[in-house]
This record gives structure tokens, C-alpha cells and sequence, in this order.
């Protein structure tokens, strides 16, 4: 039974505009001689190149001179191994140095898609019938590096969405790293990641139950200023460090716009990206507390870390890895509630099949449970979820995507138990979604992909993304799908 898809009129496209002001290091001896040649100039000529930077850039980013500031305090200790006194360098002087210490990276220049979508917290104000909502994308630019940007809007009682005007000065936030660990939890990630154990025992050893960072970080960096050390035992040792710098917490300003604030990778664990958040409004038991969470993929160019993220007002956000045997792999999704006292997720640890996972802490994820499998001719590579699930009187509606000949991407729909989400309760035959025509083309063709859809004026809301270039959104009558779905079974 085919489900009648009404897609909306508005495309969210690229902006090579929207760019960061980004920490840039040119090797060290390369640095150095920078620095040489700017420490050589005159007083005039520091502040003559300085007001020209700041004439061109200043109105490009916010508070620029904090940032360059910053930059040049990164590379201090490159400056006193050159015997220069840091302190006694000028204002003008430091802050022309960070200049060459920063570059812009244009932060959605390739891509701007796989969105999900939330509930606002903010919901006065509006007439009936509407919903304040804020929409995640993943976005790309050059060397294909993922960040998480913003766009906020207003579904109006005939799903229509108006979308809040983009600010112009693009955020980065503070970052706050953890600093105490416990030694159990972490030797059990690092095994999880394939760490080599030989390599690991010799550095672990010797630190306490509970050790800090700055401790293990030094241990650390002793073993790898070892000029004899094998590439392999270089790698187990930066994985270490990695995963402990994978702890974090993000605060941005409060005069800044949510479209203005971007999560650009941070850690080692993620310099080469941040994939595919599935954003979700998660109701605490008590029904009067909720926060915002969402998983998301951590890439370094040769190792994936699942993480989560967490927030209670898009200012401050909380991150942290996943942990356990079902924590592997992409795809996963986390249910918007408790179910039966615990946490659930969605995951796809094989990269084939959808499994179901339960927890009594939401860090904390083992014992995945087979859930789909591949049925269809659409979805016969592979089938995953297409953001958390979605809570209905009729039961968990799950928005799954399947990968089908010439790896194309369609999106389907799944229903299963409120009580017992393990129970499939009906299944679309037919893609809910598939690429049309004008769809095809893009970064990836033929894909069409979400990360997390919401329910509003009794219509499934679906964001999703055209060939991993562009994003858009469709309708879906509740009473149509719920009705297909089981009549499916």
C-alpha cells in the first residue's frame, strides 16, 4: 500500500559565505620562521599589516582580535623555544602573529544535508496550530570535513515552515575538556576500539582507579618523544590520547543566534569530522524535565567513535563517547523516553541489519538485539534507521532508510510495540521516499536520507537530504501511514 508524500517547495542549499575563522599551524619550523620574519618588522609596519587584516576581516567575525589573540597563544611555546621573552612581545605584535595563525574555512561550501529536527524549547508567542522547531544539518567544506550547524523555524497549521533569518558572524564555542577519568571505563573503550592491549598495559599500569588527564597525557607524550618508536605503537598511543580528548564540554555566547553557532570537530577523535547527529527532545520520567540529545559519529580519517551530545538550551552542550559492545559502528538512534525504566537505542552494529539495544545508563550500550533485516528488494544492502523513533498512540513509528540496487538510498517507514519496541507491529513494502528525477544528482546521486523527523498538526514532519548536497522537507498524513503500516503486517 503506497503512503502519498506531499513534498514542500523550500531547499536549503549550500552557502560557501558562512565561514570560521579556524586555528592554522604550518609545521613547526615553518612557524618559526614566520614568526622570524614578523618579529623583524618595525612598529609601523606591524600595525599597518594588522589595521589592513582587520579592515578586510573584522566585519567577517565576530570579536576577531580575541580570536587572534588566542591563535598566538597557541604557538607560545614555539615562540620561547626561539628565546623570544612572550611577555615582552607588543599587543599589536601578538595579535599580527595569530593573524598568520588563522585562516577561514568555509564551513558548508560542499554540502548542507542529512537533517534531523526538535521541538523547540521556546514555544511562546505562536498562534494555533504552530510549532517553533530547530533543524540540524550536517555540514561540509573543503576536505570533506563535517561540522553541525543550525537553522530555526516556524511550522505553521498548514506544515508550512518559515525559516528565521541566518546571522552573519559564524561561533565557534569555549571548550572545557574533562579532566579526571575512571581507569576501568576507559581501559574498556580502548578495547572496544581495537586498541592494542600490549601497548595499552604499558601505559595504563602505573596510573590510579581514577587519573587525570594532564597525568596521562605526559605519560604519554614521554613514550611517543621515543625517535625509535614503531608506527605501530604510535598509533595505539594516539588513539589513547584521543579518546581521552573526546570528553568535553561546549559553551557559546549568549549574544549569539543558533545560526551562528556551528560544533566544528574539536578533538583528535574527530578531526576529520562530525557525521550524521540524529537529534532527539528526550522527556525525563518526571514529565517535567526534557533535554535535547543526539548521537553522532566521531571520524579521524581511519577510526569511527560513536558519541553523544547533549543540551538543555543550545548554549551549553555536553559531550562524551559511547561505550559497549553495541556502541559500534554508525546509525545509531536514541528512543525520546525511558522503556520500562531504561534507555533504549536503535543501532546498526553489523552495518546491514537494525537492532535494538536497552541501558540503564545512556553511555552505556551492550547486548544489541536483531531487530530488521533486509526484505525488500529496495533495501536488500543494507537497512538503518533514519533518525529516533517516534512516539504515536498506535505505537513507535521508526523512519528507516534502505540501500537497494546502484546503491540507492530510499526512506521507509516501520511500526512497533510501545511496550515491547522489539515487536514489529508493520512495515512499509514499497519506499516511503525515493529519489526523484531532480533529486538524483548531488555529491552522492541518488540518495535521499534523514536523521530525525518530528510529528506536528497530526503530519509526520520529514527533513531530509537530496544526494548529500542539499536538503529539504515532506509531509506525510499520520492517519494515512499509521494505517498503512498496519495493514502491512
Amino acid at each position: 500500500m503506497r503512503v502519498s508524500v506531499i513534498r514542500k517547495n523550500i531547499k536549503f542549499t549550500p552557502d560557501s559565505r558562512r565561514v570560521v575563522a579556524r586555528y592554522f599551524m604550518n609545521g613547526e619550523e615553518r612557524t618559526k620562521q614566520m614568526v622570524a620574519r614578523i618579529m623583524v618588522l618595525n612598529d609601523k609596519q606591524v600595525l599597518e599589516t594588522l589595521e589592513q587584516t582587520l579592515r578586510e576581516f573584522a566585519r567577517r567575525h565576530r570579536n576577531i582580535s580575541a580570536i587572534f589573540f588566542r591563535h598566538c597563544e597557541q604557538i607560545r611555546d614555539v615562540i620561547e623555544s626561539m628565546q623570544i621573552d612572550y611577555d615582552a612581545i607588543s599587543l599589536d605584535r601578538k595579535m599580527l602573529i595569530g593573524s598568520y595563525c588563522t585562516m577561514e574555512y568555509a564551513i558548508e561550501s560542499a554540502a548542507i544535508f542529512n537533517p534531523s529536527i526538535v521541538e523547540d524549547f521556546d514555544q511562546s508567542g505562536l498562534e494555533v496550530g504552530e510549532k517553533r522547531v530547530i533543524i540540524s544539518f550536517r555540514a561540509t567544506g573543503e576536505g570533506h570535513i563535517s561540522s553541525i550547524v543550525f537553522r530555526r523555524g516556524i511550522l505553521d497549521k498548514d506544515n508550512n515552515l518559515l525559516v528565521m533569518k541566518i546571522g552573519h558572524n559564524i561561533d565557534k564555542a569555549e571548550i572545557e575538556h574533562k579532566t579526571l577519568f575512571n581507569k576501568e571505563r576507559f581501559l574498556l573503550k580502548l578495547s572496544e576500539m581495537h586498541t592494542q592491549d600490549k601497548y595499552i598495559s604499558q601505559i595504563m599500569q602505573d596510573l590510579p582507579s581514577e587519573f587525570e588527564f594532564a597525568v596521562l597525557k605526559s605519560v604519554v607524550n614521554t613514550a611517543l618523544s621515543d625517535p625509535s618508536i614503531r608506527q605501530e605503537r604510535r598509533t595505539a598511543l594516539e588513539e589513547i590520547i584521543w579518546l581521552a580528548d573526546s570528553f568535553y564540554d561546549l559553551q557559546f555566547k549568549h549574544d549569539s543566534d543558533i545560526t551562528e553557532r556551528v560544533i566544528f570537530p574539536i578533538s583528535e577523535s574527530e578531526s576529520r569530522g562530525i557525521e550524521d547527529a540524529r537529534f532527539v527532545r528526550f522527556d525525563d520520567d518526571d514529565d517535567e524535565s526534557s533535554r535535547v540529545m543526539a548521537t553522532y559519529t566521531a571520524y579521524n580519517g581511519h577510526t569511527i567513535l560513536p558519541k553523544l551530545i547533549s543540551t538543555e538550551d543550545f548554549y551549553t552542550f555536553r559531550v562524551m563517547p559511547l561505550h559497549g559492545a553495541g556502541a559500534q559502528n554508525k546509525n545509531l538512534a536514541l528512543f525520546p523516553r525511558k522503556i520500562k525504566g531504561k534507555y533504549a537505542m536503535l543501532s546498526r552494529i553489523d552495518g546491514v541489519n537494525n537492532y535494538i539495544m536497552y541501558s540503564d545508563r545512556v553511555t552505556q550500550w551492550n547486548n544489541p538485539i536483531l531487530l530488521q533485516e533486509p526484505r525488500y528488494t529496495w533495501e536488500l544492502t543494507q537497512i538503518g534507521n533514519c533518525g529516533s523513533p517516534l512516539w504515536t498512540s498506535e505505537g513507535w513509528l521508526v523512519i528507516t532508510h534502505g540501500v537497494g540496487t546502484m546503491r540507492r538510498y530510499c526512506i521507509g517507514a516501520s511500526l512497533f510495540d510501545l511496550d515491547n519496541p522489539s515487536q514489529e507491529i508493520g512495515r512499509l513494502s514499497e519506499p516511503l521516499l525515493s529519489p526523484l528525477e531532480d533529486e538524483r544528482e548531488g555529491y552522492v546521486p541518488n540518495v535521499v536520507y534523514s536523521c530525525g523527523a518530528i510529528i506536528h498538526n497530526n503530519s509526520l514532519i520529514l527533513p531530509y537530504a537530496v544526494s548529500d548536497y542539499s536538503s529539504t522537507y515532506a509531509v506525510v498524513d499520520m492517519i494515512e501511514l499509521l494505517d498503512a503500516l498496519k495493514k502491512s503486517k
